[in-house]
């Protein structure tokens, strides 16, 4: 990849932030006694350091899953995941892991949630008030962070969530549909959002997302996955230059990318759903 691209990429062997999964697969037990669901079929990724990779695919094909195996919140059924070459056993704070819902605590004030996992860690009381402070000041929440979450709007909790994943300084984001909730325009302002944050922060960043031209706009790297049981059915890098404008969205690169990604992902819902071409008019 060339250094317009992803100026951050190193060249050195298992940068900080890289990330292999290695023949990963995942089991879980069916409805009836003995019955087993196959989730992901074995699975081979690679993740350099600064990478943006988003997964694309149906629902139900594993793409959560695979994120839980890195997070350490699931064990593989085979396989085994690697974090700058050092397996994977458990969750880290080497890994930081956004949900859809924001999971932020609704007791805790913005700032208690920023400082939670910092509060875990043991960390002194005066360098947790500067890494919150810090965070406070670069998501815009100056005046808001003696609020609880209740009493914010969508973006807002999300940013708290963004402050809260990085305070730990974490090498690896693992981004669960982090936009699901929001409403389009609200969503459209955090993709710029998050890309500011990737470009500052230079995180090795994994992303589950339904949208195509999201995923395209944020990602240097984009998987498809096949219908359950999941597995990788193509890999498209995204050769746009960064930093990136909405603007790109109109471009006919841009449009390339999203025709092939729709067909590729078109093709296996129809297989997820059973639903046949000629019931759809096409």
């Amino acid at each position: 990849m060339s250094a317009n691209l992803n100026p951050w990429r190193s060249n050195r062997p298992n940068p900080a932030g890289s990330v292999t999964v290695e023949q990963v697969s995942k089991n879980y037990p069916g409805a009836q006694r003995g019955a087993v669901v196959e989730a992901l079929q074995p699975i081979s990724l690679e993740l350099r350091e600064a990478d943006f990779v988003s997964i694309l695919g149906p629902s139900g094909c594993g793409k959560s899953s695979l994120l839980r195996i890195i997070a350490g919140l699931e064990q593989p059924t085979t396989g085994r995941v690697l974090l700058n070459g050092t397996p994977v056993s458990g969750p880290g704070t080497d890994r930081g892991m956004m949900f859809q819902s924001y999971s932020l605590f609704p007791w805790l004030t913005v700032r208690d949630n920023i400082g939670y996992g910092l509060r875990e860690r043991g960390l002194a009381p005066a360098a947790q008030a500067a890494i919150v402070d810090s965070y406070v000041a670069e998501m815009g929440l100056e005046g808001f962070d003696r609020l609880y979450p209740v009493q914010l709007s969508g973006g807002m909790r999300q940013r708290v969530a963004f402050a809260r994943a990085l305070a730990n300084d974490p090498k690896i984001l693992l981004l669960d549909e982090p936009f699901g909730q929001l409403d389009n325009q609200t969503r459209a302002l955090m993709q710029e959002f998050l890309l500011g944050l990737w470009e500052r922060h230079r995180k090795t960043v994994l992303f589950v997302t339904h949208d195509i031209d999201e995923a395209i706009f944020l990602s240097n790297r984009c998987a498809v996955f096949t219908a359950r049981p999941g597995a990788i059915k193509s890999e498209t890098r995204i050769e746009l230059p960064y930093p990136r404008h909405y603007t790109v969205k109109s471009g006919g690169r841009f449009s390339d990318y999203r025709a092939r990604l729709t067909e590729e992902i078109r093709a296996e819902s129809l297989k997820s759903t059973q639903v046949g071409p000629a019931f759809l008019g096409t």
